[in-house]
């Protein structure tokens, strides 16, 4: 899958799920999803359980340390990379 798919469907899912409105300003692929309250801690596992079904990927807690995932970009090219298999 491409970047921009998966961009398309997190975003998607986020507003839905986490009820963004349709004209937050702030709302956008590279805003901090945690620092600006959009996902909440318990929000994050099932933001994790998404994007692992979705995209049929793993998310392991060392991934969680070791990449940035917090933004809709930042979790989208880890997927799409993980999918290819390089991480």
């Amino acid at each position: 899958m491409e970047v921009e798919e998966i961009k398309q469907q997190l975003r998607q899912y986020i507003v839905s799920t986490y009820d963004v409105a349709a004209d937050d300003a702030e709302f956008n692929d590279d805003v901090h999803l945690f620092d600006y309250g959009y996902v909440d801690s318990f929000g994050a596992v099932d933001l994790v359980a998404f994007v692992e079904r979705s995209f049929g990927i793993a998310i392991s807690q060392s991934d969680l340390v070791a990449y940035p995932l917090n933004t809709i970009t930042e979790i989208a090219t880890f997927a799409a990379l993980r999918q290819r298999g390089e991480l």
